[in-house]
């Protein structure tokens, strides 16, 4: 479901549709629970691990929502096929954790290398390929489907966690989001004259397609490396974040305007309920502190390589996804 009006649930929405580009909002799980992969009975998420003899059970108190920004333009549609080239340049999951009343993000790097599902005929799993996270997206038309393979893949690399809800977004909704704020003001560290000359170094105001090249790209930008990506899109988040609070502040009916104006950009399985749930339920979760994975970037054959440290991944979801039984 693609489009929804809820007047409640539509705030929490749109801050969700900007965060998809780094940080934060809001995620919450159905009452009845949501089913993916029909074609199994039992998930990975639903099984006890054991490490260095201590047996851990999936947390029964959490909500988990992942996050995609899709690089791709124009509003969203079906390819036609098993296979489209939007691939998902932001990838992250919010973290709702009940016990502590925390909101915990994870950025996870785009350019992770992970086996991932390959969609055949009719849809169902032909096999699986080994590649960067981004590519998950791009098996499947670019609806829910792909979503759906990105939520395996990344439930894969996390020990087959539960993901109950997602969000996509393509890259048009930032430069409409960025604009409607009345641009966005950074402090710019890197050089950007190779791709951008209309981004000088220093303080400047983002407008329209300054908005999605600043949290877009890194080819002959910087260092070129997605980690430095991500701190650009860290910073302009914080940013667009104080503007988008302000416009709240002026403007009552902000939220409906701006969403009518990027409804079409997004894919997501969250009905209005939820959403309204969301705010009702979270809202006043404390903040902590956003996480990266550790690990080493390589330059492959083709492209930049990102592979995660087996055992800070480990030590990070036993601690958020698990409990010891």
């Amino acid at each position: 479901m693609r489009r929804h009006k809820n007047a409640k649930g539509i705030a929490v929405l749109l801050i969700i549709l900007v965060l998809v580009i780094v940080f934060i909002y809001s995620g919450l799980r159905l009452l009845e629970s949501t089913v993916f992969y029909a074609d199994e009975t039992e998930t990975a998420a639903t099984k006890t691990i054991t490490r260095n003899g201590v047996d851990y059970f999936p947390r029964q108190d959490i909500d988990v929502f992942l996050m995609m920004g899709i690089d791709r333009y124009g509003p969203v549609v079906s390819s036609g096929s098993y296979n489209n080239d939007g691939e998902s340049d932001t990838v992250l999951l919010v973290v709702f954790d009940q016990k502590d009343e925390t909101t915990h993000v994870i950025n996870l790097n785009r350019d992770t290398m992970v086996q991932m599902p390959v969609l055949g005929i009719g849809g169902r799993q032909a096999g699986t390929t080994y590649g960067q996270l981004a590519l998950a997206h791009t098996y499947g038309s670019g609806l829910e489907d792909s979503c759906e393979n990105t939520i395996r893949t990344v439930s894969d690399l996390l020990y087959g966690i539960t993901i109950d809800h997602y969000i996509s977004m393509n890259m048009d909704a930032v430069a409409t989001l960025n604009d409607a704020v009345g641009g966005v003001t950074v402090y710019v560290t890197d050089d950007f004259s190779g791709t951008d000359a209309q981004i000088p170094m220093g303080k400047t105001t983002l407008r329209g397609q300054q908005a999605v090249d600043y949290v877009r790209l890194r080819m002959d930008v910087g260092d070129q490396l997605n980690l430095s990506r991500m701190e650009r899109q860290k910073d302009y988040i914080e940013s667009f974040l104080q503007a988008f609070l302000a416009k709240l502040e002026e403007n009552s009916t902000f939220t409906l305007e701006t969403y009518d104006a990027v409804s079409d950009y997004i894919v997501t399985d969250c009905s209005g309920t939820v959403l309204s749930s969301v705010i009702e339920r979270y809202a006043d979760y404390t903040l902590a502190e956003p996480v990266s994975l550790k690990g080493e970037n390589k330059l492959g054959e083709r492209y930049m390589e990102f592979y995660a440290d087996e055992a800070a991944l480990e030590e990070l979801v036993l601690d958020l996804f698990f409990v010891e039984k």
